[in-house]
Parts: structure tokens; sequence; C-alpha cells
């Protein structure tokens, strides 16, 4: 009998403390959900939820974990709820996320995803058990030459903007940890694994930010307004969020298992095919929803973004076992599936984030 994934992944996170950061954002709030069905018992450390219909509340987010409301920067706080929990576990997620907002507020963007994530780092260092430490960045590490050739793990790292800067910038910060606190030449002595989840341009329900291509799609049409699109032939690596969650999940197990071995950075994106241009993503939208119109922004004045973007995902396959399971297309339907039960039925949608969650672990 083939093994499932919820059975690899409940043997590992069922019964165990998971400290959770950003658990109120949009991957945050579907990591949540996850790891409660798969029988985690979770802390969440985040802002309040930034947008209206979050995530969060619709699946009754203060149900299934303690949830702390509380800044990274504030240290304090921070040391204090890490050591009082005692994790096994620590998935870090939160962070300022937005490429183009970080042009508006890039000394805080800096502050928050560098200086947020060494706060992290420094409260591991006090705790005096095994744990394993997940901590995720994003695709746009990488100096973006624009090229055709998708970036592996070992490429130099780098970034245009402030937002794909400060992610660079905390990966140097985690490797400096990882060799200074955490070397694995004395584990026995730290019992500390530091893994590294790159993954971007995630998809899924309950993703209200500005300036992101599904949630102005959904929000549009489901006004019968409109869609405006910037930079309609960008290609980046399109993926449901449950690949990359799902892939956050596998590197901790088995981080859990071999910390020596698994101590390091892995990407997560869709098949090398599935990489496609802004367009393509649109029009698979409009099928799914069965309408829809848009129109084209000049990019003239707008704050630069990189225009194409693919990532070699052949490490976590090859070392993880993990692979994507949904291509683009089916990645669209079952986001924009989300979103039209959302306007159609809004106080079911938790049930209805549970069965796309459970199918995906299950298929």
């Amino acid at each position: 009998m083939v093994e499932t994934l919820f059975q690899r992944l409940k043997q590992t996170y069922n019964g165990k403390k998971v400290f959770l950061t950003g658990h109120t954002g949009f991957k945050g709030a579907w990591m949540l959900k996850t790891l409660s069905i798969l029988g985690a018992k979770v802390k969440g450390y985040a802002l309040e939820p930034q947008t209206k219909d979050d995530l969060f509340h619709l699946i009754n987010g203060e149900q299934i974990c303690e949830s702390i409301i509380a800044d990274l920067r504030d240290k304090k706080r921070l040391e204090k709820e890490i050591i009082d929990f005692q994790p096994d576990f620590i998935f870090h997620l939160a962070a300022q996320p937005l490429v183009r907002l970080s042009y508006d507020i890039p000394a805080e963007t800096f502050e928050i995803n560098v200086i947020g994530t060494a706060n992290i780092l420094d409260v591991v260092r006090l705790l005096e058990k095994k744990c394993d430490v997940v901590l995720i960045t994003t695709d746009k590490v990488y100096q973006n030459n624009e090229w055709i050739y998708p970036y592996r793990e070992n490429d130099r790292l780098g970034g245009y903007d402030p937002y794909s800067a400060s992610k660079a910038c905390t990966e140097l910060v985690i490797d400096s940890y990882r060799n200074s606190f955490f070397n694995s030449k004395d584990y026995d002595l730290h019992k500390k694994g530091i893994a590294v989840g790159r993954a971007g341009n995630v998809i899924g329900g309950g993703d209200w930010s500005k300036d992101r291509l599904i949630p102005d799609i959904a929000k549009a049409f489901a006004i019968d307004k409109p869609v405006t699109i910037r930079n309609p032939k960008s290609i980046r690596p399109w993926q449901h969020v449950l690949e990359p969650v799902i892939g956050y999940l596998l590197l901790g197990a088995n981080l859990a298992a071999k910390p020596i071995q698994f101590n390091q950075a892995y990407n997560f994106g869709p098949h090398f095919l599935d990489a496609l241009p802004v367009i393509d993503m649109l029009k698979l939208a409009m099928e799914s929803w069965k309408g829809g119109e848009y129109r084209v922004e000049s990019s003239t004045n707008q704050p630069h973004e990189a225009g194409l973007l693919k990532l070699d995902i052949s490490k976590a396959i090859i070392e993880l076992n993990w692979e994507p399971k949904l291509n683009a297309e089916e990645a669209v339907k079952i986001t924009i599936d989300w979103y039209k039960y959302f306007f159609s039925e809004p106080e079911m949608i938790s049930n209805f984030t549970f069965q796309q969650i459970n199918s995906y672990l299950n298929s």
C-alpha cells in the first residue's frame, strides 16, 4: 500500500509543538490549517491580519492554535513566547512580503525581514532542547540576470528591489548563525537543525494582498469589472500555496530525522513548463471563472519588477521526495474555485479550505 502524504507527515507532526510565525498571513494560515489537520499543537506569532476577509479568521484560526499578536522586532516578547512554549519545530514565515510595498517602506522591509529573522535565531540559541527550524525566504533571493536558465540553490544571491535584497541579506544572516552557533560539527551540543525554504509567486484562496495577480482577478471579476494587469509578458514560477507548504513540512520532517544532512536551502516551485507569463495565467483564470475582461496598464513610471524568473527544483525532488502535484491549469482552477465558493457561501469557506487540503494530502 502506498503511503499518502497525510500519513507521512502525520507521523512527524502529530502531537508535536510547532511555533509558527506569520500564522495570520495568507501562506501562514494555510500552513496553520494543514498543521491542525496533522494533529500538531501550534503556537502562532504574528501581527494582526492586514486584509479584509483574512484567511486566518475565515478558518477560525483562534480555535486551532494559541495565537500571539506581536511584532518580530519585539525581541523580549518573542523570546518569552518561544521559551515558554519549548517547541519541537519552528517555521518562520512572518515577513514584509511585497515587492511593490518595499519601495514605499524600504528600511522597514529590511528591519522586519533581516532583523526579525536574526531575533528568531537568537532565541533559538537559548533553547536547551532539540528543535528543528525551517526559515522561509523567497525565490527572489537570487541575483536575477533574467536568463532562461532556472536558478539552483548554489547560484549567487542578490536583489534589485528592497524586498529581494532584504531576503538575500536574510539568507546571509541565516548562514552566519548556522556556521557560528548551529554548526553541524557541534550538533550533539546544540541539537538544532536549520534549513531554508525558497518559494514565490504562490497562488491560492484567501490571498487578498494588493498588486497580486489572482487576488486582483478575483476581486474584479466578482463585481463584473475588468482586471488591470501589469507586465503581461513577465514569467514567474507560479504554484498553488499547498505545494510549498507541504514542501516546508517535508523539509521539516527530513530535518528532524537527519538534521546534519538537511541543514541547507531548498527551492520549491513548479515544473519547468508551468512557469508561465502573466497573460497565460490570466487566460487560465478567465477559463475557470467562465468569463471576465482585462486591460493592460502601461508599465511607464512603475517600480522595477523582474521580467523572467524560474527555479530549479531538482534538489527538492531528489533529496526530499517532494514534487509538485498540480500543473498551472489545476493550480489556477482550485484557486478560482475557492474564490467563487467564498463569494457564494462565505460562512462555509473554512470547511471548503479543509476539503482542499485534505484532498491534496490524500491524493
